[in-house]
């Protein structure tokens, strides 16, 4: 009998034990003003302050390479994990840039010359695509960005049927376009702007995708989405809970907290089984 109490006792602590806790990171380091961030698919490690500045660091946190932009405003997108180019957008510039991986501008341009209001979210798509979210008469429009030309336009206020569409943060992810609204959640649509479903995933900060799946932080876990099966589950335990935000590569991942970047090398717990 006193050996099943001790069973007993010890069974909590050894499950205690298992669960996954992310190592320490490969390199540490503050930007001045941080902003955004986000991965190439070598893994390096593109950064933005909220004068719209672009650093590019390597995994180990040295400065690679740096951008100023001629006109200063906040980046409210930064997207490096297209094979070839760079894409920026600034709400507050109502402008577009993309730039090669060395940072050269390769392409710029405003909004209102296409009859595009007030763009408050707006992302790279495949086929000359630019995805913009039109907060002046709530749609979601289809910019080909080499003919300048809208391709079209979906109005989603009576689509979505939702109170409150404050997007913040709209991504193409494998031919389908995510929407982030943190009041509501997080809502799909496919590649010609149809909506397909919605997750509800509240007051995210920002979109991270990795192996058809979502990530995001809450409670001192890297929580996880599988976008096929819908389980949820809290995939790995943090050292800090006070981190913000998280992005991911194809080894590393950064974990961000006011103006500091910590790296990680990509936990198994996160690695979809092949």
């Amino acid at each position: 009998m006193k050996y099943c109490w001790i069973v007993f006792f010890l069974l909590p602590l050894r499950l205690f034990a298992q669960e996954a806790v992310l190592s320490s990171p490969i390199a540490d380091w503050e930007v001045n003003q941080l902003s955004l961030v986000s991965f190439d698919t070598k893994d390096q490690i593109f950064a933005s302050n909220i004068q719209g500045d672009i650093f590019l660091f390597d995994s180990k946190g040295i400065e690679k390479n740096y951008f100023s932009p001629p006109h200063q405003g906040q980046l409210h997108q930064l997207e490096a994990a297209w094979t070839v180019n760079i894409f920026t957008f600034s709400s507050d510039l109502q402008q577009y840039r993309i730039l090669d991986r060395f940072l050269n501008p390769l392409a710029e341009n405003g909004f209102l010359q296409v009859n595009v209001t007030l763009a408050k979210a707006a992302t790279l798509g495949n086929n000359n695509v630019i995805w913009i979210w039109d907060e002046s008469d709530f749609s979601l429009k289809r910019l080909d960005y080499l003919r300048n030309t809208i391709l079209d336009s979906q109005p989603l206020n009576l689509i979505l049927n939702s109170e409150s569409l404050s997007v913040t943060e709209i991504r193409e992810f494998k031919n389908r376009l995510f929407m982030n609204i943190p009041s509501s959640g997080v809502y799909v649509f496919d590649n010609q702007g149809n909506f397909i479903k919605k997750f509800d995933l509240k007051n995210q900060e920002r979109l991270c995708y990795f192996q058809e799946q979502l990530l995001w932080l809450e409670d001192g876990f890297i929580w996880t989405l599988n976008l096929q099966t819908l389980e949820k589950r809290p995939a790995v335990q943090i050292p800090n809970a006070e981190f913000e935000g998280i992005q991911i590569g194809q080894e590393f991942m950064t974990l961000t907290h006011k103006n500091r970047i910590q790296v990680f090398r990509v936990p198994q717990e996160l690695k979809q089984k092949q």
